[in-house]
């Protein structure tokens, strides 16, 4: 998670600094850039620019999940982000402004968007509106990129090729105007059995280096996993538990499940080093664990079977995520997401409540329970207040009467 949106914020950074490059050359400004503002619908507090719509729809698909009832204004302001023509910028700060051809289009926003509207439930339009643009910005090899417009990679293909799924869409239907399916696409980037050195075989890149290699990449892992079995990010705990196995050679990529099994394979043997992923980070002499990619993985092997086999890291995440996640809605809405899929209490993950410290996060919220429990009658109010006047009036005449109702269950101020 980490990966996918520090590229998101380089690719947008990247495309911005073409048109702005002019400006690049002038005197640098002495004033402080302001704050940004958040708005009141939007969960976590930090800049918005490069995950607004993505850390909401992770907090929403937590919450729902969950059975927390999402706030209508954090909802409403999820469903405002959307473009007219079913797009979603990462973060748009005037929603009442129309996009036009200067919105910096967003797939993987649009996708998580899609997922968590779909969830919720009330928003099909919404979501045929997403779904139909993410099939419009298809690229000709099947595959899709952060930017649309730009070469396919690992990450984006897979994450909307999930969407697609959850909204009902078969993917390998789903095919570019050259007639390369979104599999199509999504299978161009798996390392297989060729691969050197062999412990990568199974996984999937990001997009090939500057020596035209394709170097695995764990995040697009992942999600290739999820995308490979046709399911979201939502993933409801395994019944049964098998051990992970590699790539089934030579003839494994070929088939989609069969792919993600691999890739499944990879990630098991991966996490059985450290029991976490880890990933290099600039400036770094060492290589330092990788707290939001070892949650995805964990969610990967719970949705392909392989509870076992994911175990050892959701100990780890156990222990030491707690920092990682702080006052972030998207760590942890897919902390909460990867209890959910491995049937962990995610109110008790390591000594924290993830529930009570997500919701934190943004506006106030109500537990579904709270939201259906039906409202007392005027006769059961009359009875607390016949009752309440008993009490009382014994109490006045010194007759030591304790107090009922002692006990009664406060309703859960989520």
């Amino acid at each position: 998670m980490n990966v996918r949106r520090s590229a998101a914020a380089l690719a947008a950074s990247a495309v911005l600094c073409v048109g702005a490059a002019p400006a690049a050359l002038a005197a640098p400004s002495p004033s402080t850039p302001p704050a940004p503002v958040i708005p009141s619908g939007l969960f976590g507090k930090k800049d918005p620019t490069y995950d607004g719509v993505w850390r909401q729809s992770f907090a929403l698909l937590a919450q729902q999940t969950v059975g927390v009832k999402p706030p209508k204004e954090a909802v409403d302001w999820l469903a405002g982000q959307q473009c007219a023509n079913g797009g979603f910028a990462s973060f748009r700060a005037d929603a009442a402004a129309a996009c036009d051809d200067k919105t910096m289009f967003d797939t993987n926003a649009t996708a998580v968007a899609v997922q968590a509207l779909k969830a919720l439930g009330g928003r099909d339009a919404a979501v045929k509106k997403g779904v139909d643009w993410l099939k419009s910005v298809q690229n000709e090899d099947g595959g899709w990129a952060f930017v649309p417009g730009t070469p396919s990679e690992g990450n984006s293909t897979s994450i909307v090729i999930s969407a697609l799924a959850v909204a009902g869409e078969k993917p390998a239907e789903v095919k570019s105007k050259a007639g390369k399916s979104a599999y199509e696409g999504l299978l161009a980037f798996q390392l297989g059995c060729a691969a050197e050195p062999a412990a990568d075989r199974g996984a999937f890149g990001y997009q090939p280096g500057p020596d035209g290699k394709l170097p695995a990449n764990a995040d697009a892992t992942a999600a290739a996993v999820l995308a490979g079995l046709g399911q979201g990010s939502v993933v409801s705990p395994s019944a049964t538990d098998t051990p992970a196995a590699g790539l089934a050679c030579p003839a494994g990529a070929a088939d989609p499940a069969a792919a993600a099994q691999g890739a499944a394979g990879y990630l098991a043997e991966t996490l059985k080093k450290d029991g976490h992923l880890t990933a290099v980070t600039p400036g770094a002499d060492q290589p330092t664990p990788d707290t939001g990619n070892t949650a995805d993985a964990v969610i990967a092997l719970a949705a392909a079977g392989h509870k076992q086999s994911a175990a050892a890291a959701l100990e780890w995440l156990k222990t030491n995520s707690a920092e990682w996640a702080k006052d972030s809605p998207a760590a942890l809405g897919t902390l909460v997401l990867a209890a959910h899929a491995t049937g962990t209490d995610p109110k008790s993950f390591g000594g924290t409540d993830l529930v009570t410290a997500l919701n934190a996060t943004g506006p106030v919220s109500q537990t579904s329970e709270e939201a259906t429990e039906p409202k007392k009658n005027k006769s059961e109010s009359k009875d607390d207040s016949n009752i309440w006047w008993i009490v009382g009036a014994g109490l006045a005449a010194g007759m030591g009467i304790g107090v009922l109702l002692s006990g009664r269950r406060k309703k859960n101020q989520l």
